[in-house]
């Protein structure tokens, strides 16, 4: 491998959507750029989910990554917002795939594995790994924390379907 693979990874959701692009070449990982975008709280569903295309169709545009990486959601108590968070997820992953990237999808506990090294980890962990793997990393919120975690996790497990798959099973 000569060049440097260009990862987007994104952590679905519908008031934020956190994205980073980083550069993977064998080993080395290097941080290119992250950040959230916003849907408006006050609008309609649609409204705010064109509005998350939209952002992360620019992102695609100016940044120009070849794989994408995407956080599976996770089922909580209220059905409502599992089901916005999934369209909200349904757009992260279709702004890739239409603009001709392969996606990948990971597990939140196989995230935490890959960067903490345990499955189970808060915030402030996740955040602390990113700055040690990544010390050049910039990020604005949580969620674009997330998103880089979840462009290592890719980086990490994409050459093997069966190492993307185990790590799938680790939740």
């Amino acid at each position: 491998m000569n060049s440097a693979i260009r990862i987007i990874g994104i952590d679905p959701g519908l008031r934020r959507t956190g994205w980073a692009i980083i550069e993977s070449l064998g080993n080395s990982l290097h941080f290119v750029a992250a950040g959230t975008v916003t849907s408006d709280g006050k609008a309609d569903l649609a409204s705010r989910l064109c509005q998350l295309h939209d952002g992360l169709s620019d992102i695609l545009h100016t940044h120009m990554p070849v794989e994408a990486a995407v956080e599976q959601t996770f089922v909580n108590k209220d059905a409502s917002a599992t089901l916005k968070l999934g369209q909200a997820r349904g757009i992260a992953m279709l702004v890739p795939a239409r603009a001709g990237l392969p996606v990948s999808e990971y597990a939140p506990n196989a995230v935490k594995k890959t960067v903490i090294g345990v499955g189970h980890g808060d915030k402030k962990q996740i955040h602390m790994m990113v700055k040690v793997l990544m010390p050049r990393a910039k990020f604005d919120t949580d969620d674009a924390a997330d998103a880089i975690a979840i462009a290592i996790c890719h980086a990490h497990h994409r050459q093997s379907a069966p190492g993307r798959l185990a790590m799938e099973l680790a939740k």
